[in-house]
């Protein structure tokens, strides 16, 4: 199966978070997107490996996304190593995704930046016909998506390019709440985190209204990207 778009995610509910919006956006335009978590987790404060991969299961059915999977990279230890490279490949070249997601390559937390420099070598490596892969003992093609964007984690950035998601806003925090045992629940006896606070969602929303509000929108979720993007002034004039 040919993805539109791929999403790389350090934890699960890092895609969630950082571009839920744009995900429910394209998948309600009945575009097809995967989202592959590097690992499951396990050395987060709040729950376990195993409820995280239920949350992130039920999160992708809110976001009707076509698939979920998890590399097993060990949580803390995201390593820019060949064995990790090469997995990373291998979903790029089993799915063909036009369009290639990433976290910001700086944030608070040290697993997001590994995880971006990862995505971005792999990126670059997934086009070199001389780097062997394997899909199921199958050789595969070596393949190159058109773009790689960043999104937004815990540091902001000054975005090259801001979705409008004030359609689709609700999808997201739909499937946010599905990490139950990640976020504010006044019935939680785990301990307290720096995302667990009640402060911590209502940011999420308040950021998502100011993106909205730079492009004259409800919501905006914002992206970079490190290569120049084609204005097309013709398309951009007819809606008008």
């Amino acid at each position: 199966m040919n993805l539109d778009v791929l999403v790389f995610a350090a934890h699960p509910d890092d895609a969630e978070l950082g571009m839920g919006g744009t995900i429910a956006k394209l998948t309600k335009n009945n575009l097809k997107v995967g989202i592959v978590d590097l690992t499951k987790g396990e050395l987060g404060t709040r729950g376990t490996a195993e409820s995280r991969q239920r949350e992130a299961f039920n999160a992708g059915i809110a976001l009707k996304i076509a698939l979920r999977e998890n590399l097993e990279i060990p949580d803390g230890d995201i390593k820019n190593t060949k064995e990790n490279l090469l997995k990373v490949i291998v979903e790029i070249r089993r799915y063909k995704p036009k369009i290639v997601f990433a976290p910001y390559f700086n944030d608070r937390h040290p697993d997001h930046i590994e995880a971006s420099n990862l995505i971005k070598r792999a990126m670059f490596s997934t086009g070199l016909s001389k780097i062997k892969t394997f899909d199921k003992e199958v050789p595969q093609n070596h393949f190159r998506p058109a773009k790689l964007f960043y999104y937004m984690q815990s540091y902001t950035f000054d975005p090259t390019v801001i979705v409008d998601i004030s359609d689709s806003f609700d999808l997201k925090m739909k499937s946010v709440e599905c990490y139950s045992s990640q976020f504010h629940n006044p019935k939680s006896k785990e301990p307290e985190t720096f995302i667990s606070r009640p402060e911590f969602i209502n940011y999420i929303k308040s950021r998502a209204e100011f993106y909205g509000f730079a492009i004259h929108k409800t919501y905006g979720e914002p992206f970079f990207c490190e290569e120049k993007i084609e204005l097309d002034l013709v398309t951009l004039l007819s809606k008008h």
